[in-house]
């Protein structure tokens, strides 16, 4: 047995919806060490105002993850989950699970099949409401993860709800909403990456015959979805980690944000943190996925439709 079987009715929205946030967060928890190593890459050669000292230096996923926990200690690794897990019930959620029932919306009636300009459009605006909607929790969760690098006296918070507080304190309310633009263009294209390729690999692996649309599909599917998404986002999730993470005053806008880390890092700088952030992405597509095609057949199985 290699999982439930596909129901013969698809699920309804909110199946899907809280199928995907669940699984959401499954994968995050499965996945967040990776993803701080991440962080931390990406931010690191970062010029910082005031300066800092005394700089830890990451080589690479193994020796971030290493260093991570002989100088902060393992809870270090897991910094930042729960606004992680705020992140991914919102906004999971609403990109994820919503997709399906917006591809329909930009599908010609009488359609015999979604075309792939109706997945793109749908990947695309499930990203950005997402992303509108989800911002704060992102902004967080990035500073959280980025928060251990820094000596006990520069550490600005002391826990998930003061964060919220003295961000909005000290930024102003549009402080919890920071770097939503380079956001929302990030996750348009992981979302197509991910949502997009995984829906035409699973669709070409069944209509081929070569798998049947269960756990060994759905891994091959969101596999490939990872990777892609990986490629086209490394770019834009780079800036957009070092602005949501950066204080007042230190980048004026997303261009200053790009244009300092090109003269700093040249074009390489955009793929910092490539390697983790696959090794992220992968697996976490990998456990997000097979999670959320389970629990929608479980959801049904447990509190099928109405005759």
């Amino acid at each position: 047995m290699v999982g439930l079987k596909a129901p013969e009715v698809p699920p309804p929205a909110a199946v899907k919806f809280l199928s995907a946030g669940t699984a959401a967060c499954i994968a995050d928890v499965c996945t967040f060490p990776l993803d701080t190593a991440k962080v931390r890459l990406q931010i690191q050669g970062e010029v910082r105002i005031p300066r800092s000292p005394s700089t830890v230096e990451y080589r690479g996923v193994l020796g971030t993850l290493s260093t991570m926990v002989r100088t902060e200690g393992p809870r270090s690794l897991y910094s930042g989950l729960a606004a992680g897990l705020q992140r991914q019930m919102s906004f999971a959620s609403i990109r994820i699970g919503l997709y399906d029932s917006v591809k329909q919306l930009y599908t010609p009636k009488g359609a015999e099949s979604t075309g792939l300009g109706a997945r793109l459009l749908a990947g695309c605006t499930t990203g950005a409401v997402a992303v509108t909607c989800a911002q704060p929790t992102d902004v967080v969760k990035v500073r959280f993860q980025a928060h251990g690098a820094l000596p006990d006296s520069a550490r600005r918070y002391s826990g998930t709800v003061d964060a919220y507080r003295t961000i909005a304190r000290e930024e102003g309310v549009r402080g919890l909403w920071r770097g939503t633009l380079p956001n929302i263009a990030r996750n348009a294209i992981v979302n197509c990456g991910e949502l997009v390729t995984y829906d035409l690999i699973k669709d070409a692996l069944l209509r081929a015959q070569l798998l049947t649309d269960n756990v060994p599909c759905h891994f091959v599917a969101a596999f490939g979805a990872g990777f892609c998404a990986t490629v086209v986002a490394s770019p834009v999730d780079v800036v957009k980690t070092r602005y949501m993470n950066a204080g007042p005053g230190q980048y004026r806008n997303v261009p200053s944000c790009l244009l300092a880390l090109l003269m700093q890092d040249g074009l390489a700088g955009l793929y910092k943190g490539f390697v983790p952030s696959f090794l992220r992405l992968g697996s976490w597509n990998v456990v997000m996925f097979i999670s959320y095609e389970q629990l929608q057949r479980a959801a049904v199985l447990a509190w099928p439709a109405p005759s």
